[in-house]
């Protein structure tokens, strides 16, 4: 996966009735726009995803 500042990532719920995350993508962390990124999240939550 290859991403830029500003992307959109959106996470689905890994149980049933857990609501999906989106976030926008503040900081790629890995090269060439490769994992980690720093996402902010739309509850203002701030985190490291390493999506996989």
């Amino acid at each position: 996966m290859r991403a830029a500042i500003g992307d959109r990532l959106h996470v689905h719920g890994n149980t049933v009735g857990a609501p999906d995350k989106v976030g926008e993508i503040v900081e790629v962390r890995g090269a060439d726009g490769g994992p980690p990124y720093m996402v902010r999240f739309e509850d203002g939550h701030t985190g490291l995803v390493f999506p996989g």
